[in-house]
Parts: structure tokens; C-alpha cells; sequence
């Protein structure tokens, strides 16, 4: 019954996303809001300094509109505690991105919050979700996918909350790095999590990241390579944010692993290059992250990007199959 309802939130998410983008590109050029290349990054970076950042801000608007357009015109649907954790999660981190990226540009302070002033702020948001959570008596049962066990794990469920919300925004944030590739990658992500979503019966929950999907697609017009704007932390956190949050509202937490997993993996290339260079002074990539190492070796940008988004589709869909078969 709801099935045109996910095509037309991709569809205004997408129509909303590619209608303010070529009003907000321009502003952001006007306001200087140019992204500055760091130095020990790749040498090929540095013709794209100065291109516009701070453009979360547009994919932001998009979501948000579509969710309210949307549930306003379907009768069926309302806006209930997950909807206003979602777009709590996904604005409260969208702010702590835009005050990253406003100091490194604006201020000229290139590494923009500190790590101490942004996981404070993100576990603020992520206490006030968890205990939002406990006032509609919440599972605090995590299930083990592709088995019939599911653990109540009581208090700690708000370790896992925090873990998970932090992991997947900076997760995310470092995926943020190449022409479109989060913007695919996230495109995937999310749209395993809408056919989840869906399939398991939160059918607002799919709207919402039906809508992320169109956003993020409509974005991806201007980021291609050659990208005319970047994400910037703004985008980059509320979407890691908001991942995460889809995952535990329709309570597949493990799965994100799954599902996530090109983010994971971008992860774990840094711990494992800072633990390396820490214990024996070595590097065990070219340049972390892992897309970096890559065009370091000689791929192109393009080719880089391709190769990330189909091992995301491929753990999206193991995700979904895996999902699904648990439902």
C-alpha cells in the first residue's frame, strides 16, 4: 500500500536537493566557504581548494522538508517518537559538523572542533536519544542476525547507543574524502536500511531514509568528479548519525556493521595506520584512509570511487538478504 510512498520521498528528497543546490553553491562561494586541502594529503587535492564546502547544509534541508511534505500528504502516516529522534540525531550532528567545518573555514583553524569538543557533543545527543528511547519502554535487547537469539543487554544499552551513534558520524566523516563517494556509498547504505525499514513494518522510519537516499543522490549531481561543492562534516556527521540511529530504531543494530561495512573498513585502514606508525615507526598503507592509499598506487579518483561503491552495494545487499531472512 506505502510502495509509491518510499519512490515519492526519494523523488522530492532528490527534486528539493537539485533545485537548491545551484542557490546555494553560489553563496557559498561568495562567503568564501572554500575548503582548504591539507597539506600531507594527495598532491592531486590540491587544484580542489576553494571549491565550496558546507554543502550538508542542502542535503540537510532535503531531508527535512521531504519528511514533513511527505507525512503531511499520507494519512496513514504520522510523526512519532522514532521521526523526532531521527531528525534529532541528524540535525543536532549536522550542527556539530557545520561548527567543524565553520571554524576551519571561517576561522582558518584547518582541524576545526577539537576531538574532546566534538565527542561531547556527540555523546550529549546520544544520551538524550537513549533516555528519549527509555520513555516509550524500548527493547534493550540486541538480536544476533541470521539467528533466533537476541540478548537483553539492560544499562549497557546505552553504551551501545553512544558506540554507535560516535562510531558510525566519524566513521562516515572519514569516508568523506574523493568526489562522490559518500554520496554513493551512503546512497547504498541507506537504501539497504529503507527496504529493511520497510520490511520490517517502520514504515515512517523507511520514509526517512527514503528521503536520505534522494538527498544524497540529488547531491551527487554537484559532487561527481569533478565535485562543484563538498559535503563537508556537516553532511558527513548527520548522516553517520543518522545511519545509526535507522539501525537501532528498527532494532537490526548489528547489521550496520554489515551494511556499513565500506565505512568500517575506512575505519579500522586508520587505527591500524596510526597503531603501526605508533609501535614501529612503519606505515602499513601508502596514506589512510584506505581510499587514499589507493590513488596513492595509481588508480584514478573515479576508479577508486567505483570500486568503494560496489563493495558497498555488495554488503547492502548481504545486509538486506541477512535482514530479511530474520524477519
Amino acid at each position: 500500500m506505502f510502495e509509491p510512498v518510499i519512490l515519492i520521498a526519494i523523488a522530492t528528497a532528490f527534486v528539493l536537493c537539485v533545485a537548491l543546490s545551484p542557490l546555494f553553491i553560489p553563496m557559498l562561494h561568495r562567503m568564501k566557504f572554500g575548503q582548504s586541502i591539507r597539506d600531507e594529503g594527495p598532491k592531486s587535492h590540491q587544484k580542489k581548494s576553494g571549491t565550496p564546502t558546507m554543502g550538508g547544509i542542502v542535503v540537510l534541508i532535503s531531508i527535512v522538508l521531504t519528511v514533513f511534505i511527505v507525512i503531511a500528504f499520507v494519512p496513514q502516516l504520522e510523526l512519532d517518537y522514532r521521526i523526532w529522534l531521527l531528525l534529532l540525531v541528524t540535525v543536532a550532528f549536522g550542527l556539530v559538523g557545520f561548527l567543524d567545518d565553520f571554524i576551519k573555514v571561517v576561522m582558518k583553524r584547518n582541524l576545526g572542533l577539537n576531538s574532546k569538543q566534538k565527542l561531547l557533543a556527540q555523546l550529549v545527543v546520544a544520551a538524550i536519544f537513549y533516555f528519549v528511547l527509555r520513555q516509550y519502554e524500548f527493547s534493550t535487547s540486541v538480536h544476533i542476525p541470521a539467528t533466533s537469539l537476541s540478548i537483553d543487554i539492560g544499562w549497557l544499552y546505552l553504551l551501545l547507543v553512544a558506540v554507535m551513534l560516535v562510531g558510525a558520524s566519524n566513521a562516515v566523516n572519514l569516508t568523506d574524502g574523493l568526489d562522490g563517494l559518500l554520496a554513493g556509498t551512503s546512497a547504498i547504505a541507506f537504501g539497504a536500511f529503507t527496504v529493511l525499514a520497510w520490511a520490517a513494518g517502520f514504515t515512517e522510519v523507511a520514509i526517512f531514509s527514503a528521503a536520505v537516499v534522494g538527498a544524497v543522490l540529488g547531491f551527487l549531481v554537484f559532487n561527481a568528479h569533478p565535485a562543484k561543492v563538498f559535503m563537508g562534516d556537516t553532511g558527513s556527521l548527520a548522516l553517520g548519525g543518522a545511519i545509526a540511529a535507522i539501525a537501532i530504531l528498527i532494532e537490526m543494530e548489528i547489521l550496520l556493521v554489515l551494511i556499513g561495512a565500506v565505512f568500517v573498513i575506512e575505519t579500522l585502514s586508520v587505527i591500524i595506520q596510526v597503531t603501526s606508525y605508533k609501535l614501529t615507526k612503519k606505515r602499513v598503507f601508502k596514506m589512510s584512509p584506505l581510499h587514499h592509499h589507493y590513488e596513492l598506487v595509481g588508480w584514478s579518483e573515479w576508479k577508486v570511487v567505483i570500486v568503494f561503491w560496489i563493495a558497498g552495494l555488495i554488503f547492502a545487499v548481504l545486509g538486506v538478504y541477512i535482514g530479511v531472512l530474520d524477519l
